[in-house]
């Protein structure tokens, strides 16, 4: 195999840059094998000690990872690119995107006024009146708010936690089926990902349990509204997982609330309940508007230290004015009350459609959040099934590591009318394709 790639080299730093220029130039591809350190060793005339400490210093830099007696083999590929969904087609309904309904959002109004800046905004990055509505809101959940700050959103704030709290090579347990970009985002970062299955109640204790034995650093997860499934913990679920976690004080557990004003289900957060490393990530882009790059996160002391001087180093801080702009309507009346009709109208639309296809037989998820998933067997049938009747849905290997395949289906401007006829286009497209009229998660 040595001869197969061509490794060379006499130090450690030589056979590992040996090594990554393989991987570079497409030689050695995302789950190919090295040669076994002796191996080498012995090809290239060195002691195992200096193929060891390659290999490590490859590992140390997410080149390569050491599956136990799977060996050592080349890290996954970051994925930048592969899970963005496809262009809609024109003329679908567009039921793929996840997004909002525009009607439920507010009218964005940038401050009219905003005085000059002397200097920099680093002494002071965060204005008192939005960092107030932040603890408020957090504090309405139970979720502690001894330390709070800002980001530019949940994604760019995970992916901050990560980087400083791991080292690449280290793994991160993932919801399975999970949020597609935080999917292409832990392996960019070059850190594993460890699924843990999901059911209406979130992650499943047992599976987690696996996933902190394997050596999970870092969890990240969905306490409502999770995407694609609509999961929502349940203070029984909760209680069992924080049970699971007391074993690994170590570990962050990050939680991401994306959508914590319209997940249409009531909170039971891992971050109330007294764990050592935690952090919980909101955002307002699914109830106020996805132009607003702004994101709230409360943590322990410790992580919002690493977390702040990251984020010094780099962006410094969130644009006041978008921060003026998020206060105001946190803080507007009349916005709040628009905001807890949406609540009640994604509901309402969320579970016409899971109860049109129950009256199909055909089994969903989707306790709270935006979306409906659909188990089915065959992914690319049943969404080009569907596209021939004029819906766009998505198909579910995006969200995928080790779940069953589904289809997910954004509820959010589906009116009640449009569920019962989807429901019974998705029956004739499941009898189309010569299944079994129930499919099983």
């Amino acid at each position: 195999m040595a001869e197969q790639y061509a490794l060379s080299g006499g130090t450690a730093r030589e056979i590992s840059a040996s090594v990554e220029s393989r991987v570079a130039d497409g030689t050695l591809r995302p789950g190919a094998s090295l040669p076994p350190v002796r191996r080498l060793a012995e090809h290239l005339g060195v002691s195992a000690g200096t193929v060891a400490a390659a290999y490590k210093e490859l590992r140390g830099r997410g080149v390569v990872t050491t599956l136990g007696r799977g060996g050592t083999v080349v890290a996954a590929a970051p994925s930048v690119t592969s899970r963005r969904p496809p262009r809609v087609p024109t003329g679908l309904r567009d039921l793929a995107g996840g997004h909002p309904d525009p009607a439920c959002l507010p009218v964005l109004r940038p401050p009219g006024r905003v005085e000059a800046v002397p200097g920099s905004h680093r002494a002071a990055p965060r204005l008192p009146a939005l960092e107030e509505a932040a603890r408020d809101w957090f504090a309405r959940d139970g979720v502690p708010t001894g330390s709070v700050t800002f980001a530019h959103g949940a994604l760019d704030c995970v992916g901050r936690l990560l980087s400083t709290e791991l080292r690449p090579g280290d793994a991160v347990a993932v919801e399975d089926p999970g949020f597609h970009h935080l999917l292409d985002l832990v392996p960019a970062l070059g850190l594993r990902m460890l699924p843990v299955a999901v059911d209406d109640e979130g992650m499943r204790p047992e599976p987690l349990r696996r996933a902190l034995r394997a050596g999970a650093r870092a969890l990240v997860c969905s306490p409502r509204g999770q995407s694609p499934l609509g999961a929502r913990f349940t203070p029984a679920r909760r209680d069992v997982l924080l049970a699971v976690l007391g074993g690994h004080p170590d570990v962050l557990v990050v939680e991401d609330d994306h959508n914590a004003d319209i997940a249409g289900a009531d909170a039971a957060t891992l971050a109330a309940g007294g764990l050592p490393r935690w952090a919980q990530v909101r955002t307002v882009s699914k109830h106020l508007g996805i132009d607003l790059r702004w994101a709230a996160l409360a943590c322990d002391p410790a992580t919002l230290a690493r977390h702040d001087g990251r984020m010094l180093l780099t962006s410094g801080w969130v644009s006041h004015i978008l921060q003026r702009t998020v206060a105001d309507l946190l803080i507007d009346p009349a916005v709040r009350a628009l905001v807890a009709g949406a609540a009640d109208t994604y509901t309402v639309r969320r579970e016409a459609l899971r109860g049109a296809l129950d009256r199909h037989g055909i089994p969903s998820y989707g306790a709270s959040g935006l979306n409906v998933w659909v188990p089915v067997r065959d992914e690319s049938a049943v969404v080009n099934g569907l596209r021939t009747r004029g819906w766009w849905t998505a198909a579910g290997t995006r969200f995928r590591s080790a779940s069953p395949p589904g289809v997910r289906v954004t509820t959010a401007a589906l009116t009640p009318a449009e569920a019962e006829e989807l429901a019974r286009d998705f029956a004739a497209t499941l009898g189309e394709s010569g299944s079994e009229p129930v499919y099983g998660g």
